[in-house]
This record gives structure tokens, sequence and C-alpha cells, in this order.
């Protein structure tokens, strides 16, 4: 199964945000590890189009879903990422149906959405052969179109933007939450805890996927809600790992 027909099934899917590493090694060793998804990161990260391909086509190979963080809500950054191989992208920032139907408009192919449609290229593994109806039918079961909730007014209007046909998933972005909610930074405060409830809960109304990409403290505190399991980073991966080889090597000296 894909990672999109896994959620439909019910199953957790684990993964993490990718800011820094341009190594196509780097899918091998997550995929080795039991990874199910990497999301790269180009809201934070200075990735281009032409690494972003090199990776996807790696992820693809070795049956990892490579998913991006888009910089913004737009043609160039979505449809441009999903022809470069991306299986999936997340949109941040998205506050209204309006947006939400914008993302499924440049990420779905017609009857769902209009993207525009290209054979032979990374989307479909360099292959041909297929009618043009079956392969956008295919992309179609594939692709994950996520809208990243992280502002009060995405909180108010969740309903209509989980309801949005071609939607598969929302995951909170809980800093920028805080920070729109007027409590910077305090992402177990009851304000923000009741907003992303009301995430949940809208998420379990209308059949999508949901997920944080935040702490320890909120994956614990909604782990039976969660099933797009985001966690950590490339960077904090390796700056764990960095300081707990320190230790060790301290360790060894000490003895």
């Amino acid at each position: 199964m894909n990672l999109k027909e896994k959620l439909k099934a019910g199953q957790k899917v684990y993964g993490t945000m990718v800011r820094i590493e341009r190594n196509p090694a780097f899918c091998i060793i997550a995929k080795e590890c039991g990874l199910d998804f990497i999301m790269f990161d180009c809201e934070h990260a200075a990735y281009n189009l032409e690494t972003l391909h090199d990776l996807f086509m790696m992820s693809n190979a070795i049956d990892l879903t490579a998913v991006l963080r888009v910089p913004q809500l737009d043609k160039e950054s979505i449809s441009r990422a999903l022809d470069a191989g991306a299986k999936g992208c997340m949109i941040p920032m998205c506050e209204t149906p309006e947006q939400a139907r914008e993302i499924v408009h440049w990420s779905k192919y017609p009857p769902i959405g209009d993207r525009g449609y290209g054979s032979g290229i990374a989307s479909s593994y360099y292959k041909t052969g297929l009618t043009t109806t079956d392969a956008m039918g295919q992309i179609n079961d594939t692709v994950i179109a996520i809208a990243q909730i992280e502002t009060g007014l995405a909180v108010e209007n969740v309903d209509e933007i989980a309801a949005t046909e071609g939607i598969d998933a929302l995951i909170v972005g809980p800093n920028d939450l805080s920070i729109t909610l007027g409590i910077p930074g305090k992402v177990t405060d009851g304000k923000e805890i009741e907003a992303i409830r009301k995430v949940a809960a809208a998420c379990r109304k209308y059949g999508k996927a949901f997920g944080i990409h935040g702490p320890d403290s909120l994956q614990r505190m909604f782990a039976d809600e969660i099933n797009l399991v985001i966690y950590s980073t490339d960077a904090d991966v390796m700056r764990k790992g960095m300081k707990d080889l320190k230790e060790k090597m301290v360790g060894f000296q000490t003895e």
C-alpha cells in the first residue's frame, strides 16, 4: 500500500522533517530505519528544485514517500514540486476554505483539481504508455495534499478546510499557532490545546489524517489522535547523535 492507502486504512505512518541533508543516501538510511515518509522543507530551508528532484527520485525508487513543505500557496510551488517527483505537498499557513480549494486546484488532476498534466516526467517515474486518464487517476490516488493549520483563523475555519474534497490531511504547526493565539512559545497552554483538539475533531469528522509537527509533550498528549506522525528534523537528529557521541567518548576516558 502507498502512504495514502495506509492512512485511509487507519494505519499510523511515521516520518521526519528534512532541512539540511542533500545526499540521496539519507533516504536509504531513513527507509532502513523504518520510516514511511520524509518531508523536505522549502519554507524554512534552502533547497532548489534540481536537488529535490534527485532526492524525490531516490525516495520513489526505494518506496519511501517524499513530501515537500512548499514555501507558499501557488502553482509554481505546488505543481512543479509534484512534477519533479514529490508524492505530496504540505502548504503552510492555510487559513480558509478558499485556500484549501486552491491547494487541491494545483495538486490534483481533474476531476478533483486542475493541475496541468505532463506525460513521461518524474511524477510518473519517466514511464510512458499509460493513457492520460489512467495516469492522472493513479497519481491522484497517490498524491497527498496537506493543509498546515497554524493560525487562529485557520482553527476558526478548520471544519470547512477539513471538509474540502481533495485535502487529505491537516498538520498543526504549534509554534506559529501559539504566536497567533497571543501566547508565543506556550504550546501546551490551555488555549493552544483547545485549538489543537478542534483540529483533531475536524479530522475525525471528515475522515482526514491528522498530525502535529511539535514537541514530545504534544506528541504524547495527542498520540491516540495522530495517525500522520511527523517528529523532529534531520538537524535535531544529528545534533542529538553528536551529543550522545561526545558523552560516550568522554565516558570512555573517565571509566
